[in-house]
């Protein structure tokens, strides 16, 4: 049993909502069933793209002033970055990867590369009018979203659009869109400006409570907090601990009851061309919210299944309808993260409006994996529900294991060959310049009888490799 977003924790205290009241409070029930108007169908909602697209590929290298090629621009670029570079190029783009430091993941294979500050408005206007993209997609939450409203005004596709990277960015904006005008079930909250208003929401909802930055992600600056005497340190973290703590300012914070949690699920949801679909959900394991290993299919019953498609395509489609009136496309892979709690209660938690770490373990389950799914939906080829199959065989499940290297310099990987001697196994290394303290190196794919069988397999790839730190 795990507590919500922050993982599996031993001696954690668990409430259940039949033992507690304020799960009804304010029309804010953990019964998905109260508030979850599903859809039983399969098949593709409706919501399509503004307009249709017709990019210009295979020429990614023509020098000449008047070529015919679509280029992208990826802000971060990171693991899965890398991934998505590698997918755009594969169908022809040109790509160019931008990052706050010289050789990242991506960096390493796009035709051209950037190093600059991407929350610096006057850098990121500056990048646009050198490189004159065809295509935005924003990959890090660090990035300077006015930019990105100014140069989706000029015509540029900001993936999946300028509005939604800065909804998504903001639990504040995405908790309001999620409940209360989409109508998805969530844990009872508060939002907070200072520590006087925090105290108030913490006693609306109750305690065991969560406090959490509004902008921030990963668990930075998060704290779960038991009992009233321990609210000011929870403001204190909030605000030190989160992203970008040291541009100062004065961080709202949102503080929500603690869900009796069972296990957390991902499903990728896609918007593209042909509307929006969800893939088979994903199960995973976090430490201190990060994530550790990822296993698909999940092991869930067929009603937690209808609600979780569902969940994530109202989400997505919501998401998307902001796009539209905004006059742009909102095509791409969304990873919308969800809780099931004890009582098999559904609850919407987050969405990325990228591709998911968690989703990782795709590059071994699917037939196509998030990234090139990203790729094909924000070049405008359509994804249906046939893109988004499995590649697995009866009754088996792939599984990811990230490999978190801890030290002060250069990873060197050996002993590979015998990491990868068992079938069915994989590896991505993802060649990052250094690490400085903990920082995840790669992961390891397996594909099993059974989540057990194929998060073991996974693990002995993780634990045969030898990894040096110089």
């Amino acid at each position: 049993m795990t507590e919500s977003g922050f993982g599996q924790g031993p001696g954690n205290t668990i409430v259940t909502a039949s033992d507690n009241p304020r799960w009804q409070d304010d029309g804010m029930s953990v019964n998905a069933e109260a508030t979850v108007h599903a859809s039983q169908s399969n098949t593709s909602s409706s919501t399509s793209a503004a307009a249709p697209a017709n990019p210009r590929l295979g020429t990614p290298l023509d020098p000449s002033v008047d070529a015919e090629r679509t280029k992208v621009l990826l802000l971060g670029s990171g693991e899965l970055g890398r991934e998505i570079a590698i997918e755009l190029m594969r169908l022809g783009a040109w790509v160019c990867a931008a990052d706050s430091y010289e050789g990242a993941p991506a960096q390493q294979v796009a035709h051209e590369y950037r190093v600059l500050d991407m929350a610096n408005p006057e850098q990121l206007d500056a990048l646009f009018a050198e490189v004159k993209p065809d295509i935005v997609i924003p990959e890090v939450e660090a990035i300077a979203t006015s930019e990105l409203d100014a140069v989706a005004a000029l015509g540029v596709q900001v993936v999946p659009s300028a509005g939604i990277a800065a909804i998504c960015m903001d639990r504040e904006r995405l908790r309001v869109l999620a409940h209360e005008k989409l109508g998805l079930p969530t844990t009872p909250y508060r939002f907070a400006g200072s520590l006087e208003e925090l105290r108030a929401g913490a006693e609306t909802v109750g305690y065991p409570c969560v406090v959490k930055p509004i902008m921030s992600s990963s668990g930075h600056g998060q704290s779960i907090v038991r009992t009233p005497d321990a609210i000011d340190a929870a403001w204190h973290e909030a605000q030190v601990g989160r992203r970008a703590a040291g541009e100062g300012g004065i961080s709202r914070v949102i503080v929500e009851a603690l869900a009796p949690l069972d296990y957390e699920l991902t499903v990728l949801t896609v918007s593209s061309s042909a509307g929006v679909v969800t893939c088979t959900p994903i199960g995973q394991r976090q430490e201190s919210g990060d994530y550790r290993e990822s296993w698909q299919p999940a092991a869930v019953d067929p009603d937690t299944l209808r609600t979780a498609k569902d969940l994530a395509r109202r989400c997505v489609e919501g998401l998307v309808a902001d796009a539209h009136a905004h006059g742009e496309r909102g095509w791409g892979v969304f990873g919308v993260e969800l809780f099931v709690l004890t009582d098999g209660s559904v609850l919407f938690n987050e969405v990325s409006p990228r591709p998911h770490d968690t989703g990782m373990v795709t590059m071994i389950s699917q037939r196509l994996s998030e990234f090139a799914l990203h790729a094909r939906a924000v070049l405008g080829i359509p994804v249906s529900e046939g893109h988004v199959d499995l590649a697995l065989g009866d009754g088996q499940v792939g599984a990811s294991h990230a490999i978190v290297v801890e030290g002060d310099g250069r990873a060197v990987f050996s002993h590979v060959p015998q990491a990868l001697a068992e079938p069915d196994t994989n590896l991505r290394i993802f060649n990052k310049p250094e690490v400085h303290g903990h920082r995840r190196m790669a992961v390891a794919l397996a594909i099993g009888n059974s989540a057990d069988d194929a998060r073991a397999k996974a693990g002995r790839v993780a634990d045969a490799l030898a990894v040096t730190v110089r």
